[in-house]
C-alpha cells in the first residue's frame, strides 16, 4: 500500500483534489443522467466536475509557485519542509478560491461553499492545530452549516442533507483522519439512499439526489486520500437508481422543508461572480429572493458567487450591478423540455436540437439575448472571454447543434478555437463571424430552430452581413485615427470599427454617424444604450430618423455597462 498522509496537510489537499476530480470524471455521466432537482437539465455531474477542476487547478498553481521558489532557494524536493512546499492554509485557501470562481450550477455553487467552510477551519490561526481527525470533524461540521446558511430556502433530500449527515456521522468517529473520513462517507451514503423519501420528485423519477451523489464521490476521494483505498459499495448504497417500493410511503418534501417550486418554474439560470461588501450582499440576497428561486450566494472577503433561477434575467444582473461589480455572468435559458421540480416525473431532457451561444458586451443585452433563447457569455471592456468560457457556454446550451455568435471581430479566433473543441465533443457548431452585438441581434431575429441547420445558418449569416454597425465611445488616450488625432475625453464615432468622427458632444456625434449610415439606405435602426449615455439621446435619434428617413423603423435597447456609450445597427 502506498504511503498515505496521516494528517491533513498541503499534500493531502492536493491528493484529495486530484482523486475527487477523477471520481467525478468517472461518475459524471451517471450524475448527469439522474439530475432532476431543482431543474432536470442533465448537467449536475458536469457542473460538479468543472467546479472541482477549477479547485484542483488552483491548488496545482500554488504547488507550482512554491516549487519555483524552492528551486531558487535550493530546495529540490517539493514535499520537504521549506520554501518548496506550501502550507496547509495556502493549499486549502487556493482550493476554496478555485472552487468559488469556477463554481457551476446549483450543486457546484453549494460544493464551493462546502470547500470554503472546510478551508475556514483548516486554515484558521489558532493555538490548536486543525490537521488531525478532530480538525477534520470540525471542518466537515462547519462546511455543512455554512452551506446550509448560503441557501435561501434549504430543502431536505438534497446535497445539504447529505453534507449534514456526513458531518453528524464524523462526530462519533474514532480519532484519525482516515476513520473520520470513512465515517463521513458512510453517513453520506446512508443519507443519499434516503433522499427519495424526502423529495417526491426523486421518488417519482426513481433516483437519488444528483448533487448528493456527487458529494459522496468527493468524500470517497477523501477516504482514499487518507487510507490509500477507495471505499467499496458494501458499506452503503452508492448506486444512482433506487427501488420505488423502498421509497414508497416515505414523507414528501413538503414535510421536510420548503419543498420544490411549482411546475413551470423560472425560465433562466443566472450565475455571476460579484465583488461587493457584506452589507451589499445582504441586500442582494433579499432582492434576488423576491425575484426567483434556487438562490445560493456563497463566498466572502469581498468576492461572491451568485446563483439564482429567475424569469427576469436582466433584473437579476441589475441587482448585482447595484450591489457591486458582477462579472463572468452566465445566463442559461431553460429549454421548454426542462422539468422544474414540481413536475419532474419525467426523465432528464435530451439535448435540444439547436441552440444559439452569443458573446454580449453588457448586462442588458445579456438579458435580451437570453429572453430570445440564447445562452450568453458576458464580455466586459478589457476582459474578453477565453475559448474555455465559450466551450463551457456551448456545453450549457445542451444542444446537438449550436450557432456561435462572437459579436466582436477580435474574438473570431477565440470563437473558432472554441467551436473546434466543441466539435470534438460531438456538437455540430457553426460560427457566424458577427463583429458587433447589433449584428448578433439581427441574426437572432431570423433564427428558426425548426429549419434545417444549414438553412438557418445561411439566413442568420445573411441577416448579420446586411447589418452595418457603428458605436459611439469616449477616447481613453491620445491616439492617431482615420479621422485625425483624438485626445483623451474626445467623443469618437466609429463605423465598422474605424473612427469616422471626432467630436465633443455625444448626441451630436451619434447623429452625424447615424446620418452617414442611413445615407446608404436602410430599413431598421437598432440603438443599444450604455449606462453612461445621455438620457435624451434615444428620443433625439428616434425623432431624427422619423423626421428625415421615411419608412425606417427604430428599436431601442438598454445595454447596461457595455463599454461604448451607444451601439448603432442599420439593416
Amino acid at each position: 500500500m502506498p504511503q498515505v498522509p496521516q494528517t491533513f496537510d498541503a499534500l493531502a489537499v492536493r491528493t484529495w483534489c486530484g482523486l475527487a476530480l477523477q471520481a467525478l470524471g468517472r461518475a459524471r455521466a451517471e450524475i448527469d443522467a439522474i439530475n432532476v432537482y431543482p431543474v432536470a437539465d442533465g448537467d449536475t455531474g458536469t457542473n460538479l466536475y468543472l467546479t472541482v477542476e477549477s479547485a484542483a487547478t488552483a491548488v496545482e498553481a500554488v504547488f507550482a509557485g512554491h516549487d519555483a521558489m524552492g528551486a531558487v532557494g535550493g530546495t529540490s524536493d517539493a514535499a520537504s519542509a521549506g520554501p518548496g512546499r506550501p502550507t496547509l492554509a495556502d493549499a486549502v485557501q487556493a482550493m476554496a478560491h478555485g472552487a468559488l470562481i469556477g463554481a457551476r450550477g446549483n450543486s457546484g455553487t453549494i460544493l464551493a461553499q462546502l470547500l470554503r467552510g472546510m478551508a475556514q477551519v483548516l486554515a484558521a490561526d489558532s493555538e490548536t492545530a486543525h490537521t488531525d481527525g478532530q480538525g477534520l470533524r470540525l471542518a466537515l461540521r462547519h462546511a455543512a452549516d455554512s452551506a446550509r446558511e448560503a441557501v435561501a430556502h434549504p430543502v431536505e433530500g438534497t446535497v445539504l442533507t447529505v453534507a449534514s449527515a456526513a458531518a453528524d456521522a464524523a462526530t462519533g468517529a474514532e480519532d484519525g483522519c482516515g476513520s473520520v473520513a470513512r465515517a463521513a462517507y458512510e453517513g453520506a451514503c446512508a443519507a443519499l439512499a434516503a433522499t427519495p423519501g424526502q423529495l417526491a420528485v426523486l421518488r417519482r423519477a426513481g433516483v437519488v439526489d444528483a448533487g448528493g451523489r456527487g458529494l459522496v464521490a468527493v468524500l470517497a476521494a477523501l477516504v482514499q486520500t487518507f487510507t490509500g483505498e477507495a471505499p467499496g459499495a458494501s458499506g452503503a448504497v452508492v448506486h444512482a437508481r433506487v427501488d420505488d417500493e423502498a421509497a414508497a410511503g416515505r414523507p414528501d418534501a413538503g414535510e421536510c422543508g420548503d419543498g420544490p417550486p411549482a411546475e413551470g418554474g423560472p425560465a433562466f439560470e443566472v450565475i455571476y461572480l460579484l465583488e461587493a461588501d457584506d452589507a451589499a450582499v445582504g441586500r442582494l440576497r433579499s432582492r434576488l429572493d423576491g425575484l426567483g428561486e434556487s438562490l445560493v450566494v456563497v463566498g466572502g472577503d469581498g468576492l461572491w458567487n451568485v446563483h439564482v433561477h429567475v424569469d427576469d434575467a436582466g433584473a437579476a444582473v441589475e441587482a448585482g450591478v447595484e450591489a457591486g461589480r458582477p462579472y463572468r455572468i452566465r445566463i442559461t435559458h431553460f429549454a421548454a423540455g426542462d422539468v422544474h421540480t414540481g413536475g419532474a416525473g419525467r426523465p432528464p431532457r435530451e439535448p435540444a436540437q439547436r441552440a444559439v451561444v452569443a458573446v454580449v458586451p453588457g448586462e442588458g443585452l445579456a438579458g435580451l439575448y437570453a429572453e430570445a433563447g440564447a445562452t450568453t457569455v458576458l464580455a466586459r471592456a478589457g476582459e474578453p472571454p477565453v475559448s474555455g468560457e465559450l466551450v463551457d457556454a456551448v456545453r450549457r446550451a445542451h444542444a446537438r447543434e449550436v450557432v456561435l455568435l462572437p459579436n466582436d471581430a477580435e474574438l473570431r479566433h477565440t470563437a473558432a478555437a472554441a467551436a473546434e473543441q466543441a466539435r470534438t465533443e460531438g456538437v455540430r457548431v457553426a460560427l457566424i463571424p458577427t463583429r458587433s452585438a447589433v449584428q448578433g441581434i439581427a441574426a437572432l431575429a431570423v433564427h428558426e430552430p425548426e429549419r434545417r441547420f444549414d438553412e438557418d445558418v445561411v439566413a442568420m449569416t445573411s441577416a448579420a452581413g446586411a447589418t452595418r454597425y457603428a458605436e459611439v465611445a469616449v477616447a481613453e488616450r491620445q491616439s492617431w485615427t482615420m479621422a485625425g488625432i483624438c485626445q483623451a475625453g474626445d467623443v469618437l464615432g466609429l463605423i465598422e470599427d474605424d473612427v469616422a468622427v471626432i467630436g465633443s458632444d455625444v448626441t451630436e456625434t451619434a447623429e452625424i454617424i447615424l446620418d452617414r449610415m442611413l445615407a446608404a439606405g436602410g430599413e431598421m435602426v437598432t440603438l443599444v444604450l450604455g449606462d453612461e449615455a445621455p438620457e435624451s439621446i434615444a428620443a433625439h435619434l428616434e425623432s431624427r430618423v422619423r423626421e428625415s428617413y421615411l419608412a425606417v423603423d427604430t428599436v431601442v435597447y438598454r445595454g447596461g455597462r457595455q463599454g461604448p456609450l451607444l451601439l448603432i445597427g442599420v439593416e
